[in-house]
Formats: C-alpha cells, sequence, structure tokens
C-alpha cells in the first residue's frame, strides 16, 4: 500500500502583536496534527522560540533557510528575518504590520516556487499592512495578484459554504459593481470550485437578491430584475443547478440554506453576518478560483485577547483541516483527467 504523502502547510504568521503566533504554537502543540501534515511557519525562530516560552509549549521548533528543507515531526520556522523584533500584545504599530508583510510575501513566494501544497494565513491588521508594496483590503485581492486565476471568497464550513458576488466594497457602492460579466464569472468560480475542491457533482446553489424582498417587482429597487434574474437566467441555460434570487432575510432563518451546496451572497456582510453567526470559531476563510490553496480563520487579529492563552483555536486548526481536504480533492480530479479509464473504474465501485 502507497504511503500517503505528507502535505507542507506554509503558514504566514499575521500581525505578530495579535492571536496569531498564538494560534500556530498552540495548534501545533498537539503533536496528532504532525501526523497529517508538515508545518512550516515564515517568521524567525526567535520569534517562535518567545512564543513557545509564552504560550508554555513544549513543541519542537526546526529552523532552516527555505521551505524545501523542512523535515516531518516539527514545526519548521523559516527565518525571514534574524534580527530581534519586539512583540507588544494588543497594539497595532508599524513594525507588526512590516513584518506581517514580510511572512506574507516570503510564504506566498515559497508556494508559487511549489515548496510548500497549502497556504494557511494567520490574521492581519488591514491597516497597519498597508504599504507601496500591500495596497489591498485584504488577503484575497493581494493573492488574485500574485497567483494565476481569478480570486474569490469563499467562506465554507461543515455545515456551510457562502460565496459573494462583491467582497471588499462599501455598501453603498455594492449596485454599480454588479454587471452580467461579475455574476457569470463568480458564480460559475463558485460551481468549479464545487466540483473541484470539494467532490461535489451537479452542485445546487442559492444565490441571494441584491435589494429586501428582491425589490419587490422594482418597488424596493430594480437591480434584482434588470440585473440579477437576467444573468441566472444565462447561467441556468448552460445546465447548472441555480436557484434564486431568494429574499436574504428570511433565508437562513428558516434552515433553506441547509438544501444546497452553496450560497452566493451580493454583498459581504449579507453573506457573512450569517456564516458567523451560524459557525463562528468553526469557519474557514478559502480563496477559491486561484492556481494554489490558500486558507485562513474567519476572524482578525483579536488584539483584545492577544498574548493571553485565551484564544480559540478551532478555526485556525479547521483551516488547516480544509486546506489538506482541498489539496487532496485537487490531486484527486487532476489524475482523473488525466486517466479516464481510472474514473470509470472508480464510478463502478
Amino acid at each position: 500500500m502507497r504511503k500517503e504523502k505528507k502535505i507542507k502547510i506554509g503558514i504566514s504568521i499575521g500581525d505578530l502583536n495579535g492571536i496569531g503566533g498564538e494560534l500556530i504554537v498552540r495548534t501545533f502543540s498537539d503533536n496528532r496534527l504532525l501526523e497529517f501534515c508538515t508545518p512550516v511557519v515564515f517568521a524567525s525562530t526567535k520569534i517562535m522560540s518567545f512564543l513557545k516560552k509564552h504560550f508554555q509549549s513544549s513543541i519542537s521548533i526546526h529552523g532552516i533557510n527555505d521551505a524545501s528543507h523542512a523535515v516531518d515531526g516539527k514545526l519548521n520556522v523559516v527565518n525571514v528575518w534574524k534580527h530581534d523584533v519586539n512583540i507588544d500584545f494588543g497594539k497595532e504599530t508599524l513594525e507588526a504590520g512590516q513584518h506581517a508583510l514580510e511572512s506574507l510575501k516570503a510564504a506566498v513566494a515559497s508556494i508559487k516556487a511549489n515548496e510548500v501544497d497549502v497556504l494557511v494565513t494567520a490574521p492581519i491588521n488591514k491597516h497597519n499592512i498597508q504599504s507601496e508594496d500591500f495596497k489591498f483590503p485584504g488577503h484575497t485581492d493581494f493573492l488574485n495578484q500574485e497567483l494565476e486565476g481569478d480570486s474569490l471568497m469563499f467562506m465554507v464550513s461543515n455545515t456551510l459554504r457562502v460565496g459573494l458576488l462583491t467582497d471588499h466594497v462599501p455598501v453603498g457602492d455594492v449596485p454599480q459593481h454588479l454587471n452580467e460579466t461579475l455574476i457569470l464569472k463568480k458564480i460559475n468560480l463558485i460551481h468549479h470550485s464545487l466540483e473541484q475542491d470539494f467532490a461535489l457533482r451537479a452542485p445546487k446553489i442559492a444565490v441571494l437578491g441584491v435589494n429586501p424582498h428582491t425589490g419587490d417587482s422594482g418597488v424596493i429597487g430594480s437591480e434584482d430584475d434588470t440585473i440579477l434574474r437576467p444573468a441566472l437566467e444565462k447561467i441556468k441555460a448552460s445546465g447548472k443547478l441555480i436557484y434564486g434570487p431568494y429574499a436574504a432575510d428570511s433565508f437562513f432563518g428558516s434552515n433553506n440554506y441547509q438544501n444546497f451546496d452553496a450560497i452566493v451572497a451580493t454583498y459581504h456582510d449579507q453573506g457573512l453576518i450569517p456564516f458567523k453567526t451560524l459557525t463562528f470559531g468553526n469557519g474557514v476563510n478559502y480563496t477559491a478560483g486561484l492556481c494554489k490553496v490558500r486558507t485562513s480563520p474567519d476572524h482578525g487579529t483579536a488584539y483584545d485577547i492577544a498574548g493571553k492563552g485565551i484564544a480559540n483555536i478551532d478555526s485556525f486548526k479547521e483551516a488547516i483541516f480544509v486546506g489538506i481536504e482541498i489539496y487532496r480533492n485537487r490531486t484527486m480530479d487532476a489524475e482523473l483527467k488525466q486517466n479516464p479509464l481510472r474514473k470509470q473504474v472508480k464510478t463502478r465501485k
């Protein structure tokens, strides 16, 4: 029997003054997780040794110059910098933002070079990370620039998947961003991700309306009738199982979401408020549509509890497992496409 390859998880450390370092150290203090993957953190051994001591962890740290030298069974740390860095838990500083960006850039370079298989990003502060090299509202847009493909924010859990037509856009600007081209692209990306990344065949997708009560036939806005519905009809005509638009106010409370493999929200809070309400602590932010697999926990830097050792590590741990699952599904999908005979044999089983 062929031994399954251990997947290398590249991890950017995020804001040093937030809970990212704690999430990493406490998660991999459970040695059982090292049986599933080989972690590679992009930071410095000085930082990780400080965090190990601060959070009283017994984890084994292995310093390396690049991810290709990672060894199984240890927390590998690529020394992105070697100088001393001050950690001031709970404080927003320019220094923490600069090192968060250095870690992220090194991790992205490593996954582009195929030195790691999956990228998991710890939370950043979207304000202090801004610089000449990072003028983005978040990870998703930065990765869209750095990696091949079209990025899509896809929030996933065991019970719910929510994709967005628009993500970090002011709510007042949402209607002007919506058009047939965008709607077709985003929904087709979600459909493709459900098949390739989650191994779902003929997935069912629900789409939420733009306006309250999907506009009430134009009484509360016209975008649902003039933009959204015509685009959805075009997608349905291609044979995809697309339903809606549904009124967003009652969709989740009625448990209608349980009838679908994914939900498409038209703007950020319409999708993320119910997602985080229903799954908080276990949800994962997955960047679909790119040539590489990237996941992250569904929360921020949590400055208010940073350094206290009380952060919930479940979402970060789920981000690792989801990344592993998607990577394996993508590998299997590629193998099946290369070998149609294997697909036929599998189907007969």
